[in-house]
C-alpha cells in the first residue's frame, strides 16, 4: 500500500476519490459545449479565454477595493464614505452599460473590446502608484468603470454574433461557466495574497517598490490585462457566423461612422424612451423587475460588505474569498446545468419563486447562535471545511461553519432563479421592443444602489466598528444583525412574488399567448 494512502484519513480518501469525479464532470461540461462550437471562428475562443482572465482580474479587485479605500488611502475613508464611493463608481458601471450597445455597432467588437482592455490597463496600472483619493479615483476607478462597462456586454455580443442561432445556447452557457471559473480564480488569488503576505503588511515588488497586501492584487489585476489585451489583438474585424459557416467582411473606416451611428443611436435611444415610458406594460416590467431586485442585492453585500465583515468577525488573513467567492461559483458551475435539465418544463415564476425563498431564507443562517454548530465543528465537516478547504488550523471560529452553510443554501437557491429571472425578463418583454425594454430592466438595479451603497458602509460601521486606529475591536456582540439586515430585504422578492403573483402569471400568460400566435 502506497505510503500516502496508509497516512490518509477517511476524509482524505473520500476527498481523493471525489475530486477526479469533479474533474471529470467538469471536462464533461467543458467538452459538451465545445463539441456544439466547434465550427464557430477563433474569435469566440479568444473571447472565452478573455472572459476567464478577466473576471479573474475583477474578482480578486472587487473584493480588494473597499479594503484598500479604509485602509491604503491617506487618509482612510470611514466606513460609511468607502460604501457610498463604491456605490457612484458601481452606478457608473451601470450607466455606461446601457449606453455601449451602440457603440459596438458603430466600430465593431474589435475595436470596442480594444477601447475596454486598454482603458482598464490604464487604470489597473495607477491602482498600485497611489494612496491619494483624487489621483485614484481620475485615474484609476473611473476608467476601471468604463472598461468594467464596455467588457461586459460586447463580449455578449460577440457571442451572439459568432454562432449560430443553435450554437448561441451554448456560447452563452460556456460563457456563464467561464464567468464563474475567473471569478473563483479571482477569490482564490484575493486569498492567497493576503495569506501570503499579510493582511496589510505587503511587499516590496521590483520597479514598484513597496506594495500594501492590496495594492499586490492590484498589480496582479493589471498584470492579468496584458494577456487579455493581447488576445483581443489577434482577434479578426469583421467576422460572424452564419449558418453557411464564417464570413469575413472587410471593415470599415469607423471614425465618422462612429460618431454618427453613436448620435442616432442616442437619438433614438431617447425617442423611443419618451414613448416607453408612457406605457402601462412599461411600469408593470419595471416593477417586476423591482420586486426582484431585493434578492439580488445580497450579491452586492457578498462583494462590497463582506469582505470588512469578514475581517473584523473572523480575523486578519482568514480566507473570506474562499467562503464565498470560491465556493458560490463553483457549486453554481456543476449545479446550474443540472438544475436546467430536471426542471426546463417548470415555469419560469414558480423556479423563482423557490429560489429566491430558498437564497433569501438562507441569509438568516448567518445570524444562528454560535453553539447550534458547535456538534459539526469537531466532526468531519469541520475537518472538511477548516483545515481542508479553508486551511485553519488554529482556532476553528463557530461563525464560518454558519457562514459556509448560508452560503451553499444561498447557491442552490440562486441555481434556481438566477438563469430563470433572466430568461423571464427576455419573455416578458414586448415583441418589437426587446431591446429597449432589457436595457432599461438595470434601472431598478440602478436606482437601488443608491441606498444599498451607503447601507453597506453603515452596517459594517454600526455593528462592526473599528477602534481610532482602525484595528477590529475584540469582539461584535451585534455582527448578526448585519445579516438581519440583509436577509430582512432579501425576504421582500419572494414574498413579493406571492403577494403580486396573479401580476406575474398574468404576464407569462400573455407570453404564452404570443408565442402560440407567432407558431
Amino acid at each position: 500500500m502506497p505510503d500516502f494512502i496508509a497516512k490518509a484519513s477517511n476524509l482524505d480518501l473520500i476527498i481523493y476519490g471525489f475530486i477526479p469525479i469533479l474533474a471529470g464532470a467538469f471536462i464533461f461540461i467543458i467538452h459538451s459545449y465545445i463539441k456544439g462550437l466547434k465550427d464557430s471562428p477563433r474569435e469566440i475562443w479568444i473571447l472565452f479565454s478573455s472572459k476567464l482572465i478577466e473576471y479573474a482580474a475583477y474578482g480578486a479587485m472587487n473584493m480588494t477595493f473597499v479594503l484598500f479605500l479604509s485602509k491604503d488611502i491617506n487618509p482612510p475613508l470611514s466606513d460609511m464614505s468607502a460604501g457610498s464611493f463604491i456605490a457612484a463608481w458601481s452606478i457608473i458601471i451601470t450607466m455606461t452599460t446601457m449606453l455601449v450597445g451602440s457603440i459596438c455597432d458603430a466600430i465593431g467588437i474589435k475595436k470596442t473590446l480594444l477601447i475596454g482592455t486598454a482603458t482598464l490597463l490604464f487604470g489597473r496600472f495607477f491602482m498600485p502608484h497611489t494612496d491619494n483619493i483624487i489621483v485614484a479615483s481620475l485615474l484609476g476607478f473611473v476608467p476601471m468603470a468604463f472598461g468594467t462597462a464596455i467588457m461586459g456586454p460586447v463580449l455578449s455580443v460577440g457571442i451572439k454574433k459568432f454562432t449560430t442561432k443553435e450554437g448561441t445556447t451554448l456560447g452563452f452557457g460556456l460563457f456563464y461557466t467561464m464567468m464563474n471559473v475567473g471569478w473563483a480564480t479571482g477569490a482564490w488569488i484575493f486569498d492567497e495574497a493576503r495569506s501570503s503576505f499579510g493582511e496589510y503588511a505587503g511587499t516590496t515588488v521590483p520597479i514598484f517598490g513597496h506594495l500594501s497586501t492590496y495594492q499586490l492584487i492590484f498589480l496582479i489585476g493589471f498584470l492579468l490585462t496584458i494577456p487579455t489585451f493581447i488576445l483581443v489583438l489577434l482577434m479578426r474585424d469583421g467576422v460572424a457566423m452564419t449558418e453557411k459557416g464564417v464570413v469575413v467582411t472587410k471593415a470599415e473606416k469607423t471614425g465618422k461612422k462612429a460618431i454618427e451611428t453613436v448620435k442616432t443611436a442616442v437619438h433614438d435611444t431617447f425617442t423611443i424612451l419618451s414613448q416607453v415610458v408612457k406605457e402601462k406594460a412599461f411600469w408593470r416590467f419595471i416593477f417586476m423587475l423591482g420586486v426582484l431586485v431585493f434578492v439580488r442585492l445580497t450579491f452586492y453585500h457578498f462583494h462590497y460588505t463582506f469582505p470588512k465583515y469578514g475581517i473584523r468577525v473572523l480575523g486578519q488573513g482568514v480566507k473570506i474569498g474562499h467562503i464565498y467567492g470560491v465556493l458560490n461559483p463553483t457549486i453554481i458551475i456543476f449545479l446550474v446545468p443540472f438544475v436546467a435539465a430536471l426542471t426546463k418544463k417548470v415555469k419560469s415564476y414558480k423556479m423563482m419563486v423557490i429560489g429566491t425563498f430558498l437564497s433569501a431564507f438562507s441569509v438568516f443562517i448567518a445570524t444562528f447562535p454560535s453553539e447550534m454548530w458547535s456538534g459539526l465543528i469537531d466532526s468531519w465537516v469541520g475537518e472538511l471545511v477548516y483545515i481542508k478547504f479553508l486551511g485553519i488550523t488554529g482556532e476553528r471560529i463557530p461563525e464560518i461553519m454558519g457562514l459556509v452553510v448560508f452560503v451553499i443554501l444561498f447557491t442552490i437557491g440562486e441555481a434556481f432563479w438566477s438563469p430563470r429571472l433572466m430568461q423571464f425578463t427576455a419573455e416578458i418583454a414586448p415583441k418589437g421592443k426587446e431591446g429597449t425594454y432589457i436595457a432599461l430592466s438595470y434601472l431598478p438595479y440602478f436606482g437601488a444602489k443608491f441606498i444599498v451603497g451607503p447601507l453597506s458602509g453603515w452596517l459594517v460601521h454600526r455593528y462592526t466598528p473599528t477602534d481610532m486606529a482602525g484595528n477590529p475591536l475584540p469582539s461584535y456582540p451585534e455582527h448578526y444583525m448585519v445579516w438581519i439586515w440583509i436577509g430582512g430585504m432579501a425576504i421582500i422578492t419572494p414574498l413579493g412574488l406571492v403577494i403580486f403573483r396573479k401580476l406575474f402569471k398574468k404576464s407569462e400568460q400573455e407570453q404564452e399567448a404570443l408565442n402560440a400566435e407567432t407558431k
